[in-house]
């Protein structure tokens, strides 16, 4: 034997004795502060990883590898990490205790994506576990997107709606993210979570990982599942007292400053502290975020059945300020599907449909007297009042309507609901539209009108085609007709759409057709009746007997609600016992005119002040406003173009 072939043999030996180690004793947390690079698709700190900038997810990390503990649940808020203590508990896995993973997203597009913007670029930037990988494709095991081998074991990512994926071969390792958005069955085969679990029963070193943002309560996954575990909080120590307290979203006090432009109110922020509970005294956010800071168990007890669960908001996040948190928060008061977002992903907390809609007797008592003209008429439009819409609602024997008025940020008058009796398809019925609802003209106290700027007739029931036309007929006056669309996913106003008018089977021309998300429509109105002071988004109501209790009984005949089984899950449904909703189905319609109108309301209020000879505040001129998208092309033969403003068009009679 020469000494070439002794150098080979010595060679091959060192490497097999190499493989033959046992791994090194790290736990997760120590394996990636030595072996884990942060990509820069997917970190804003790309670079070698510190577990100084995320100290909470120390412990998260290492119950990982502590072999008392089988499954562990996290209940995390964005911007916390909770991305990356998965990565590196995958990363642990591939370089130092080799098994086959299964790693479950909500669809099977999230798992693409998830493997595309973090599994790819850590595989890729960790030179620890490149040269894994790379081994791996040097003997030609098969690699993808959805699927990655390394030397003992492969991660296989799926979505939760692939029963085959989830209920074949054994698995020790089981990853599930986004757990609350995740479907309700696997196909028919059931719920996926149970489905992955099962295909761990043969190992008795297993390990399953459930991460999620919380999303509603009593319909969440990952709270039941956090409610059977350690209930682990991370506690903060208050630099005054010494007391340990999550820092929760009912302690941050602030300070913000107002403004409003171009017609939008825009808040600055100026200053956050936080109260602590015990003391009641106050701190800042640097403070807070380097004080000492531990996890405390709500239910200790559950480490005998070794699941530790941990939950967590923003508030600890080094990427994520306060200052941040509580704009978000203010720019989403008002509407509850966007505060639900910032309950979820920033406060950390299960968003609560608390049911606190207004009462009837409530509406009732809140009710008020619009003023009395010098004839002695009632004022029909009270001041503040800028435009005029109206929204009717189509059944087979009548027409319902209502008149809305319209002012800065939201502000509503109810003007008038009047029904009006007959088949959607005769004329007496629309002779009767045109003169109360669509060439309407209402007065204010000194005696100036409006006309009814937009109407929206529902084109719904047994008289599709009639409605269509009657509507070409009066595109003229601004009427169109509407399709309500149901679902939370629809917005409320689009570009209206060219329909076909077929009578008796007959084409005699097209109407244009506004699709409306009736559902956004529908959560604007209630969050706007919780508003409790004139001004901005407060509705106004007349003492008058229109607006009574069968119209109050009308306008709050449905509630949301939360069913996990179907694919949109919040529903709108009436309550029993309030089967007419034709109230707050034409309040919805006239409030989409309004929004589907390129009304420039300062201009329109300058105008009322130089009729009425009072003094107009002079603005730096404003840009020309573009003409929205849903606005109607000027290029319809009905419809002839115009070049004054929608101002003067308002006060073209006057």
């Amino acid at each position: 034997m020469n000494d070439t072939d002794r150098k080979r043999i010595n060679k091959l030996f060192r490497k097999l004795l190499v493989r033959l180690n046992p791994p090194e004793d790290l736990t997760v947390s120590q394996w990636a502060e030595r072996f884990r690079v942060l990509s820069s698709e997917s970190s804003a700190e790309p670079g070698t990883w510190r577990n100084g900038r995320t100290k909470y997810l120390v412990d998260v990390m290492d119950a990982f590898t502590d072999p008392k503990i089988r499954r562990i649940v996290m209940v995390a808020a964005s911007q916390v990490g909770k991305s990356e203590f998965i990565n590196n508990c995958i990363g642990y896995i591939i370089s130092q205790d080799p098994g086959s993973i299964l790693f479950i997203q909500p669809t099977t597009i999230d798992a693409r994506e998830y493997s595309k913007l973090r599994i790819g670029p850590m595989l890729r930037d960790s030179p620890t576990l490149a040269k894994l990988i790379d081994a791996a494709r040097s003997k030609e095991v098969y690699n993808s997107l959805l699927q990655k081998s390394y030397p003992g074991g492969i991660l296989t990512l799926t979505g939760s709606t692939e029963a085959h994926a989830l209920a074949s071969k054994p698995i020790r390792y089981v990853f599930g993210d986004e757990r609350d958005r995740w479907a309700t069955s696997a196909g028919t085969e059931g719920d996926p979570w149970s489905l992955a679990m099962a295909r761990q029963k043969t190992f008795y070193n297993a390990k399953a990982v459930e991460v999620s943002t919380p999303t509603v309560k009593g319909a969440s996954n990952i709270e039941r599942s956090y409610a059977r575990g350690t209930m682990e909080r991370w506690k903060t120590q208050c630099p005054h007292c010494g007391q340990y307290h999550e820092i929760q979203w009912k302690d941050i006090r602030y300070s913000y400053d107002e403004s409003f432009v171009h017609g939008e109110i825009t808040y600055n922020v100026m200053e956050v502290s936080y109260l602590c509970p015990g003391c009641g005294a106050l701190s800042d956010e640097i403070t807070m975020k380097r004080q000492p800071a531990r996890w405390e168990a709500d239910n200790p007890s559950a480490l005998i059945n070794g699941i530790r669960s941990f939950w967590l908001n923003a508030f600890v996040s080094q990427w994520e300020s306060w200052k941040d948190i509580v704009t978000q928060f203010l720019d989403a008061k008002g509407d509850s599907k966007k505060l639900q977002v910032v309950y979820n992903t920033c406060f950390g907390q299960l968003w609560e449909n608390r049911g606190d809609m207004e009462t009837e007797e409530g509406m009732m008592a809140r009710r008020e007297d619009y003023g009395i003209r010098e004839d002695g008429s009632p004022v029909e439009l009270p001041d503040g009042v800028l435009v005029i819409t109206a929204g009717i609602d189509t059944q087979d024997d009548r027409m319902e309507y209502e008149i809305v008025g319209h002012g800065h940020f939201g502000e509503t008058w109810g003007l008038e609901k009047g029904i009006i009796m007959g088949r959607p398809d005769s004329d007496e019925v629309w002779e009767s539209l045109d003169k109360m609802v669509f060439t309407r003209q209402m007065h204010f106290a000194d005696g100036i009108p409006l006309r009814v700027a937009r109407s929206f007739v529902d084109e719904g029931g047994h008289f599709t085609q009639e409605v269509r036309q009657r509507c070409r007929d009066r595109q003229r006056m601004n009427v169109f007709c509407i399709k309500g669309m149901a679902g939370e996913d629809r917005p409320y106003t689009a570009p209206p759409k060219k329909q076909k008018i077929v009578i008796r089977q007959r084409y005699i021309g097209e109407c244009w057709q506004y699709q409306l998300g009736v559902d956004a429509g529908k959560q604007v109105i209630m969050d706007n009746l919780r508003v409790k002071t004139p001004g901005s988004r407060y509705c106004h109501f007349p003492k008058r007997d229109d607006y009574g209790p069968a119209f109050f009984s009308g306008l709050l005949s449905e509630r949301l609600t939360y069913d996990a089984n179907k694919k949109h899950p919040w529903q709108w449904v009436k309550i029993p016992g309030h089967e007419r909703n034709e109230a707050l189905d034409c309040r919805n319609y006239a409030n989409a005119a309004f929004k589907s109108m390129p009304a420039n309301l300062d201009a329109i209020d300058a105008q009322l002040k130089r009729l009425r000879k009072l003094p107009v505040e002079q603005k730096e001129p404003a840009e020309t406003p573009q003409k929205p998208a849903q606005s109607v092309p000027v290029r319809q033969p009905q419809v002839k173009p115009r070049r004054r403003s929608r101002a003067s068009q308002f006060y073209e009679e006057w």
